[in-house]
Formats: C-alpha cells, structure tokens, sequence
C-alpha cells in the first residue's frame, strides 16, 4: 500500500467524523457571541486595548465560567447613523447572541436632533432581534452646556427606545466615574484607564441577567 493510500484513507476518515458531529453542537460553538458596538468610550480611547471595559468584559465572563466570545467592533468619532449602516454586516459576519449598543455620545456633541438619535437606536435594536439577538443599550447623558431642552431631550431618547422595544438599558453609563475625580481624562470626555472597573461593574449585572436570559438561566433582566 502507497503512502497516497493512506492520505485519501484520512482524508476520507476525517470526513467522516465530521459528519458524525451534530449540527447543534457546530452552530453552538459559533453562537455564543457578544457584539459591543460602540464609540470612542467603547474603543478604550487614550489608553491601551487591555486596559479597556470591553477586555475587562472578556476577562470577567472567562473568570466566571461563561462561555461567551465578546467582538468589539467599537470605533472611535462613531456615531448612531454610522453604527446602523455597519451592523447589517456585522450581524451576517458573527452572528451575536447578544448585542451591546454603547452610541449616541457623538450625536450629541454635534447637535444631532434626539429624534434622529431615537430612531437610528431604535432600529438597531430591531435588526438585531430580527436576527435573534438580545440588545443591551447603554445610555448617554450630555453636559448642562447644551442647554435644559436638548439635554432632556436627548437623555430620555433611551428609556424611550428601550421601553418601546423592550431591551435591557443602563440609563448612563458613566454615570459611576462622570462626576469623580480622575474618572475622565483631561479632554472632560472620556473615561480615564482607571476609571474601567467602575464602568465595567456598572453594567455587569445587566449583561450577566441578559446572557443568562437568553440561555435560560434566568429570566431576570434589567429594564427601564
């Protein structure tokens, strides 16, 4: 027998072995991902990726047994319009469990009226459900210098998505370091490194309620 005999034998064995692998367990191990789509703040800005919420996210979920691959797929100067005209094909390329929506801070430095905000927010959250994904949404707040109207506006735009959708929220994500001292960096803008673990914990009950929603582990989840 020829040496070629017997790579065609292996070839034709491994085949086969992976015929014999159930088709749920193939599409399981391609399932369990958690999109974070995001800015700046999301994209671990000024600092290194390590240091980011995002990584602490990854390392969080490994620590606690939680089989979960986090994509980031944050970008710096992002805004809401952008981030929907790039989730269709993230959605086709990694097919999440979970979406993460950290967007709308560059809206509102630029002015963009909430109504545009609402709706780009909004149908991102449909496009990832169509898809079978859970949504988080994590809010944004902007500073008392753009005015009662705009600033109330805007912040009530994700209670308002998220009620209407029914997704998970946390109303402000830098809520724990915005007003601390040496939670932002010099530009009053973005979270410093050290600040990470607060934003991480902050919003780590609801990303757990939401995973273990989706598996049926619980049916808890954090709502407006």
């Amino acid at each position: 027998m020829t040496t070629d005999f017997f790579r065609r034998g292996f070839r034709q064995l491994g085949v086969c072995l992976l015929l014999l692998v159930p088709l749920g367990q193939l599409e399981a191990s391609a399932a369990d991902k958690l999109l974070v789509l995001g800015d700046s703040v999301s994209a671990a800005y000024g600092m290194d990726e390590s240091q980011g919420w995002v990584q602490l996210l990854r390392d969080r979920l490994q620590e606690e047994g939680k089989d979960v691959e986090v994509v980031n797929a944050s970008v710096s100067g992002e805004t809401t319009s952008g981030g929907l005209a790039r989730l269709p094909r993230l959605l086709q390329e990694h097919r999440p469990s979970w979406l993460i929506v950290e967007l709308g801070g560059n809206d509102g430095l630029r002015g963009y009226p909430p109504r545009s905000l609402q709706n780009n927010l909004q149908r991102m959250v449909q496009m990832a459900r169509e898809e079978g994904a859970g949504v988080l949404l994590l809010g944004m707040r902007m500073p008392p210098n753009y005015g009662a109207a705009y600033t109330d506006a805007f912040a009530a735009v994700y209670p308002e998505v998220a009620r209407a959708e029914q997704v998970s929220l946390v109303p402000f994500f830098l809520e724990p370091v915005a007003l601390e001292d040496g939670g932002m960096q010099t530009d009053g803008i973005h979270p410093t490194a050290e600040a990470q673990p607060a934003l991480l914990d902050h919003v780590w009950p609801c990303v757990e309620s939401l995973i273990e929603a989706e598996t049926g582990e619980s049916e808890k989840l954090c709502k407006p």
